[in-house]
């Protein structure tokens, strides 16, 4: 395990005690906004931390399309190692993936297109494009119609980042996963990141990523130092330089933090700051000004609001001088941060049906959620969930009035870890929260026992789609 970033001490404390305790509680009492940890970083010290329990210091959180600013920079790195240049033409990089008759627009798509999310093509393709497809995803994007002169048109584009991290591959002979580990991961003292990948073993690029809070500021530290990280320079400073300057156009709304410019896979915002993002609100936001970072993982259907409460409350608590010693605020602080938790679901902890449904499974026709059976089992030691999902049975024991036990839970595409809270909330609906502490998903499930039946509503925090499932009846 690598060394921890270094801590302040509270005469070295840069940022506002009360500010932070104010922008903590603004985001939890936000209804649109859900946070799962909070790590800022003032002159390369951690001046406030904490997680929002179940989830944990240790625990990797999927970073969703923040990984695209770590996909830059391996083409950064590759681009330093003469493996790749900004002006290398895609169709060169994969000749043998392009269309028979290429169009002009696509010969003329080069590497700094990709990067700067302005390909050509008119709009993400990414709802369409099929990223689990046994072929060649590089062949695929090859083929999609490039409407407009590459460099002039900017639309957010996943499938173009893939194409940089298949690029890597292509010149380095490594996945960008294992082209950063020795050049940044291991240097910065990130352990064991994953990134998940296509069919051909090529990491998706545009998401996939997952490591810890701590990796995330560690990254933002590096950046914050133009790529300089204890003494050694990791990766070139033109190169931070450049990727996170404005290199292309993306609005002219002064009030949005959407359309200040993108550089090379990194958001310009507001107030003269910059960061990489991701779904739900995975953040790396670097304040060069300020000499600070914020990195946080959350939930949240409205990322807007997230950095909205940043700069309202963080932001302007950062100044120039060291603060004056604020004993009280600091203890408050500390109080907060440790005390930090999601609500665990609230009820009764038992009801006339518990005994009546307990170790009775319900079992469920063939559904688009592959929920097979559901069930309870009670006793004086608590409540377990049983969900059975392809076959294979998972136990989930039910904190009440807090969260259980952390387990691996299928969830279809991959297996997550799980936990859960539940409580009877009338006397035939037992409800239970799972939280997939490692993502951003928690889900609520709805018992509805009438008889020997079982009505089943499945609901999301957050989604990208319907966060309500339809509902599933099953039978004892």
């Amino acid at each position: 395990m690598a060394s921890s970033l270094p801590r302040s001490t509270p005469a070295e404390q840069q940022v506002d005690p009360a500010a932070i305790l104010r922008f903590l509680d603004a985001v939890d009492g936000h209804p649109g906004v859900e946070m799962h940890s909070l790590m800022v970083l003032r002159h390369g010290q951690v001046v406030a931390e904490g997680w929002w329990a179940p989830y944990a210091k240790d625990d990797p959180h999927v970073l969703y399309s923040l990984s695209k600013s770590f996909t830059s920079t391996a083409v950064g790195l590759a681009i330093a190692e003469g493996r790749l240049s900004l002006d290398d033409r895609v169709l060169d990089v994969f000749p043998e993936d392009g269309p028979e008759e290429p169009s002009a627009n696509l010969k003329a798509m080069r590497v700094r297109d990709l990067l700067a999310m302005s390909t050509g093509h008119h709009e993400d393709a990414i709802a369409g494009f099929p990223f689990d497809s046994d072929k060649s995803l590089a062949r695929l994007f090859l083929a999609l119609p490039v409407v407009h002169k590459p460099g002039t048109h900017f639309v957010y584009n996943t499938p173009a980042t893939y194409l940089l991290s298949a690029m890597v591959q292509k010149r380095t002979g490594s996945s960008v996963l294992e082209f950063l580990r020795p050049r940044l991961f291991e240097p910065l003292g990130i352990d064991k990141p994953t990134w998940d990948a296509d069919k051909h073993g090529i990491s998706f690029g545009g998401f996939g990523l997952r490591i810890r809070t701590e990796d995330i500021a560690r990254f933002g530290q590096m950046l914050l130092q133009k790529g300089s990280w204890q003494g050694r320079q990791l990766v070139p400073a033109q190169w931070i330089a450049a990727a996170t300057s404005r290199q292309v156009s993306n609005g002219s709304d002064p009030r949005s933090d959407w359309e200040q410019g993108y550089g090379y896979q990194f958001w310009r915002c507001r107030h003269g700051l910059y960061r990489g993002d991701g779904a739900f609100g995975q953040f790396c936001i670097v304040m060069p000004e300020q000499d600070a970072v914020v990195a946080i993982t959350s939930g949240t259907g409205d990322m807007g609001a997230v950095m909205e409460q940043v700069w309202e409350h963080l932001l302007p608590a950062m100044g120039p001088a060291a603060l004056p010693a604020a004993a009280e605020a600091q203890a408050a602080l500390r109080r907060k941060l440790g005390s930090l938790a999601l609500l665990p679901q609230s009820g009764a902890a038992s009801s006339p049906s518990a005994a009546q449904v307990s170790g009775k499974p319900y079992l469920f026709p063939r559904n688009d959620d592959g929920v097979e059976a559901v069930g309870l089992e009670t006793s004086a030691g608590g409540t377990t969930l049983v969900l059975r999902r392809a076959g294979r049975d998972t136990r989930l024991f039910v904190g009440y009035g807090r969260w259980g036990t952390s387990v691996v839970l299928p969830t279809g595409a991959a297996d997550e870890k799980a936990v859960a809270s539940g409580a009877w909330t009338s006397d035939d609906t037992y409800t239970a929260k799972i939280c997939l502490h490692e993502t951003p998903f928690v889900v609520t499930l709805t018992l509805h026992f009438t008889g020997d039946a079982l009505a089943l509503d499945q609901q999301s925090n957050v989604a990208f789609g319907e966060s309500r499932r339809p509902r599933l009846f099953g039978r004892r």
